[in-house]
């Protein structure tokens, strides 16, 4: 077949009925995407309604009628809720910070530069992300034993940098790898320092990949459940209080609660979308 047939085969439009495959596919491909979404939001959807529940006795499993008690006065009803809470809050407000400052470093220096030993810092990122978590609870619990340090706070704080810092160096390193290496070359060119050069050029160009990796770490941490309970010794959290307490029957304000972690998780993520959309515009 000469060249010529070739660029005008190539150039033919396709036929009618390839056309209403294509659009059908296009169709299907749309009603699966949507009833995916919908499957996935109707947990969280029946836990947002059941806040909004008022139950007669300790199980809130049965819709009994409306009310938005729980969401005002007696939110904060149960001491030992809000105190669990208030840990998980606190743990992943330090996991984040640590994992974010230690996972961007990292990051930095596995997309950026080329050492010996790439590979097996590589092989241990994805280690940790791959591995179950009762591996990791499990042998984080055999070390803090063995060098008899007391399980509590610090531990489970410890335990969470551990685990979200591969989560987030993955996510800055994917950003860092895009970069163009002219433009740093320019601000050092220029008279700008190491520093300087970090600061006022680097840490702008790879900030969306850094705000992902935080909320991510943030994510993970708040409702870590497994690796928390090998390494929280006589510490709960939320996730752990509600699961000693699941078997007697969760109140109303757990539902509140997460619902509540659920809309500010929602909002940081719409808020990171509005500011990456005007950087990038």
């Amino acid at each position: 077949m000469s060249a010529a047939t070739l660029e005008r085969t190539s150039h033919r439009k396709p036929s009618k009925k390839v056309r209403q495959r294509r659009k059908t596919g296009e169709r299907l491909l749309h009603w699966f995407t949507w009833i995916l979404i919908v499957w996935l939001a109707l947990p969280i959807a029946v836990v947002i309604a059941f806040s909004f529940n008022n139950p007669h006795g300790r199980y809130n499993y049965s819709w009994t009628g409306f009310t938005f008690k729980y969401w005002g006065s007696k939110l904060f009803a149960i001491p030992d809720l809000t105190t669990a809470m208030e840990h998980s809050i606190e743990v992943a407000a330090v996991a984040t910070i640590g994992a974010t400052v230690l996972g961007t470093l990292v990051g930095l220096a596995v997309g950026k530069y080329k050492f010996r030993g790439q590979g097996a810092s590589n092989l241990v990122q994805f280690a940790c992300i791959s591995a179950p978590e009762v591996v990791l609870g499990s042998s984080l619990a055999t070390f803090f034993l063995q060098a008899h340090i007391k399980e509590g706070a610090l531990t489970v704080m410890a335990a969470h940098i551990m685990f979200c810092m591969s989560f987030v160096a993955i996510t800055v390193r994917a950003r860092v790898v895009g970069l163009d290496p002219s433009v740093e070359d320019a601000a050092k060119d220029l008279g700008a320092g190491p520093w300087d050069t970090f600061r006022l050029v680097t840490l702008p160009m790879i900030l969306p990949g850094v705000i992902a990796g935080a909320m991510l770490a943030f994510a993970l941490s708040i409702d870590d459940f497994i690796t928390t309970e090998f390494t929280s010794g006589s510490f709960v959290t939320y996730p752990l209080w509600i699961w000693s307490v699941s078997r007697q029957g969760l109140p109303p304000q757990v539902n509140v609660m997460g619902s509540i972690v659920f809309a500010v998780g929602v909002l940081f993520a719409i808020a990171n979308s509005v500011v990456s959309r005007r950087r990038a515009a």
